[in-house]
C-alpha cells in the first residue's frame, strides 16, 4: 500500500541531519507495516498530480497556522476536500489534524490557554496514551462528520475520526524526546514560557505510546473503503 506524505513543513535544519525531516520520521514510525512511501513538499508547492497518486495520504505538522495566508494552504484544502469526497483515506498530524478540520468546515484558532509542549496524556476511548505534543493552535469547532476520538483537559479535540475518510491527531507520535528537546533549544525561546519548557524537559524519559498510534494509523489505512462511493465519485 502506497502512502503519500504531504510535508506541510520541515523540521529545523539544525536538527534535520541527525534526527530527520518529518517524512522520514513517519517512515520510521510506520516501518514494517507493509507501506511504501512517496513524499511531496506541499509547503513548497510540490503537490501530487492527482488524489489517486497514492492509496492514502498523511499530512504532517508545520510551523505555520492553518488560518494563516500562505500560498500552499488553498490548494491543500482543495486537495483535502477532493480526497474526502472520493473516500481516499487521510491521516493528519498536528497541522495536518488542523488543516483537514478547517478544509472541511471546522475552526482552528491560536488557543488562549497557550501551549502544549512535551509528553501529554490523552484519553483514547478509555485508553491512556502518552504522546509528545508541540502546539498552540487547536481545533475548536468540529466540521460535519467529525467525531472526537481522544481528548484531555487541555485539548478537547485531541483526535478526530471522520468515518472511513480521515483520522487525525493533534499530538506528534513521530516525535521522540530528543527531537522535542531540540525544538526547545532552537524554536521555543521567546515564544514558550520558560516554566512550561522546564516542565517538558522534566518529564522526558517517560514511556511514550507512539506505537499505539502507529497501530491505529495502520488499521485505519488498511480498513475496507466504500468502493462503490469511490467509483460513483470518480465517474461524476
Amino acid at each position: 500500500m502506497r502512502i503519500g506524505i504531504l510535508k506541510c513543513g520541515q523540521s529545523p535544519e539544525i536538527l534535520r541531519g541527525e534526527l530527520g525531516d518529518y517524512d522520514s520520521m513517519f517512515e520510521r514510525l510506520l516501518a514494517g507495516r507493509g507501506f511504501d512511501f512517496s513524499s511531496y513538499h506541499v509547503e513548497d508547492m510540490e503537490f501530487p498530480k492527482d488524489i489517486h497518486a497514492a492509496d492514502g495520504w498523511l499530512l504532517t505538522g508545520s510551523r505555520h497556522g492553518a488560518y494563516e495566508d500562505h500560498p500552499f494552504i488553498p490548494p491543500l484544502e482543495d486537495f483535502i476536500r477532493k480526497a474526502y469526497a472520493e473516500h481516499v483515506p487521510m491521516v493528519g498530524i498536528c497541522f495536518g489534524h488542523q488543516i483537514i478540520a478547517q478544509a472541511l468546515g471546522g475552526t482552528v484558532i491560536k488557543h488562549p490557554d497557550g501551549w502544549a509542549i512535551g509528553q501529554q496524556d490523552y484519553d483514547f476511548d478509555g485508553d491512556r496514551i502518552t504522546l509528545n505534543a508541540w502546539h498552540q493552535d487547536q481545533v475548536v469547532t468540529l466540521p460535519e462528520g467529525a467525531e472526537v476520538a481522544a481528548t484531555n483537559e487541555f485539548c478537547e479535540n485531541a483526535a478526530l475520526v471522520y468515518g472511513d475518510r480521515a483520522f487525525t491527531v493533534q499530538a506528534h507520535p513521530e516525535f521522540a524526546d530528543e527531537f522535542v528537546d531540540g525544538l526547545i533549544e532552537h524554536r521555543a525561546k521567546g515564544k514558550v514560557p520558560p516554566a512550561l519548557l522546564d516542565q517538558a524537559r522534566a518529564r522526558m524519559g517517560g514511556t511514550l505510546q507512539s506505537g499505539s498510534i502507529a497501530d491505529r494509523i495502520e488499521t485505519f489505512f488498511k480498513a475496507p473503503r466504500n468502493v462503490a462511493a469511490q467509483t460513483r465519485q470518480g465517474a461524476a
